[in-house]
């Protein structure tokens, strides 16, 4: 920071709380629970830049006592608010912000953004839950949050992490801390949801308050139409295809799909049990708690197709004043959904391939690399970074790591290469301009669970430094950082012991 440049001052700061506007029913005013004896472990520079805020923004007057859910900054107003939600595919009632508290939506040259407390104790919604978050799923988190933004994925960001000596219970005593995450809204499919299923005697006011909300702060273009509700459908289906194209071109599992856990912007939101593949298996379930695999890595854009169907389930009282015709257009509006996936999923899995043209024959070689990467697990973010390395004239690539080492049947990938080979030659493809293509959207760095497994046992013992090196590292995914090649390398065989739940 220029040592010339004005002190941050959290005084000047505009808080525009825009969603003071939507209180009762759908917020209500909430004082934190202050984590005892807080303490930094990490802060995101890249996200405080994108509020406008230095790098030593924590360094503040009472920045520490704010974020812990202590005493908050002037203009602040915490509340915590109310949605329902499918959960595992079946209706789960009211839940709402248990453990999470919105401090209020501060004035950025990005735009509105709210700041919300993950972890910071009790609210009415908590249930019978304690409102805490503890220390390892925090720093999954924290590190997932920001590895999604370096991806270029639509997401939540992470600003902060504070821990704390507080044991919290869960399967076993841990300890507590908390995450602080902004985005542009934390509003969910289950907002709506909720303010549909539980209109009294069909008084959708407070349904069509949040709707126009919604589109008047985030979705204006939809303002005009004829029927807004369904235009806006139509625009969150187009963002919620491409996001999901995000995921499955980088092999990233949410694990927990409800539509509490869809937003309405398209984000990522919610980092509970996610994963990201290493071996390639389209079947792959990385919650614990998913028995059925509902949410399995395959099973993602159905998903996603099914949320957006309860979401217009629950718009049906404001596209119309005829429930059939208002469900025929919602309907109509779903089609922006598998039209925009499809698109998006080619533009994107032809990138990794390199291929700057459409010819016949494209969708067979691409189902058949993947189709060989599942039969032995090849490993899926290695695989995609190595291709890079091919030859169009089909010689062999000049690495002592070569992508046909991750294969099991070598001779069907060598078969596999002269196609490919062929085909780059097709299009006049020049070796080193399409590896710096390739090696633009096929990431070095993912957020495997054995790194982020390793960050949290040494942060359990006091250090926090491996989870500032990750931090680091997977901000710039794309890049070489030869000297980081340990967090590029195959996981470990205790890896594959490792299950993420939803218990945090």
């Amino acid at each position: 920071m220029n040592a010339d440049a004005p002190a941050f001052d959290p005084l000047a700061l505009r808080w525009i709380n825009r969603h003071a506007r939507l209180q009762a029913p759908f917020a209500t005013p909430q004082a934190g629970e202050a984590l005892p004896a807080p303490h930094w472990i990490a802060t995101s520079e890249a996200a405080a830049a994108e509020l406008g805020w230095p790098a030593d923004w924590w360094q503040a007057p009472g920045a520490l006592e704010a974020f812990s859910a202590g005493t908050p900054w002037p203009g602040m107003a915490p509340v915590a608010t109310v949605y329902s939600g499918h959960q595992f595919g079946q209706w789960a009632g009211q839940l709402g912000d248990g453990r999470a508290l919105l401090l209020g939506e501060v004035d950025t040259p990005a735009g509105p953004r709210e700041i919300q407390l993950k972890g910071s104790g009790r609210t009415p919604y908590s249930r019978r839950g304690d409102g805490r978050a503890v220390l390892r799923s925090s720093i999954r988190e924290f590190l997932c949050s920001e590895a999604m933004h370096g991806l270029g994925i639509p997401t939540t960001r992470a600003l902060a992490l504070i821990g704390s000596p507080l044991p919290v219970q869960r399967e076993r005593v841990e300890t507590g801390a908390i995450v602080v995450r902004t985005a542009p809204s934390f509003l969910r499919f289950g907002h709506f949801e909720h303010f549909c299923h539980h209109a009294r005697a069909g008084d959708y006011r407070a349904l069509q308050q949040l709707l126009d909300f919604v589109i008047e702060h985030h979705h204006p273009a939809c303002r005009e139409a004829e029927f807004p509700a369904v235009a806006m459908l139509a625009e969150i289906a187009r963002r919620t295809a491409e996001m999901i194209a995000a995921w499955q071109s980088v092999g990233f599992c949410h694990g927990v799909m409800n539509t509490d856990n869809l937003s309405v912007l398209g984000l990522t939101i919610d980092y509970g049990p996610f994963g990201f593949l290493d071996g390639f298996d389209p079947q792959h379930i990385c919650n614990h708690s998913d028995h059925q695999g509902r949410y399995a890595f395959a099973q993602q854009p159905q998903i996603a197709w099914w949320n957006l169907h309860a979401l217009a389930q629950a718009l049906v009282p404001l596209a119309g004043s005829v429930p059939e015709e208002a469900a025929e257009r919602l309907g109509e509006a779903l089609g922006a959904y598998p039209d925009t996936l499809q698109a998006a999923m080619g533009r994107r899995m032809f990138a990794k391939l390199g291929l700057t043209t459409h010819q016949d024959g494209d969708r067979e070689l691409l189902d058949d690399l993947m189709r060989e990467m599942a039969r032995y697990r090849a490993d899926h973010t290695l695989v995609w970074r190595r291709l890079a390395d091919q030859r169009a004239d089909g010689s062999a690539p000049a690495t002592p790591e070569p992508a046909r080492d991750l294969f099991v049947d070598i001779a069907a990938f060598d078969a596999w290469t002269v196609r490919y080979a062929a085909r780059m030659r097709a299009e006049g493809s020049v070796d080193a301009e399409r590896r710096a293509r390739m090696n633009a959207v096929n990431p070095r760095f993912v957020l495997r669970n054995h790194l982020a497994e390793i960050a949290i046992q040494r942060a359990e013992r006091g250090d926090f430094s491996e989870v500032q090196r990750l931090h680091a590292v997977l901000s710039r995914p794309f890049d070489e950082q030869p000297d980081q090649a340990d967090c590029a390398a195959l996981p470990p065989d205790w890896a594959q012991t490792l299950a993420v739940s939803c218990s945090s």
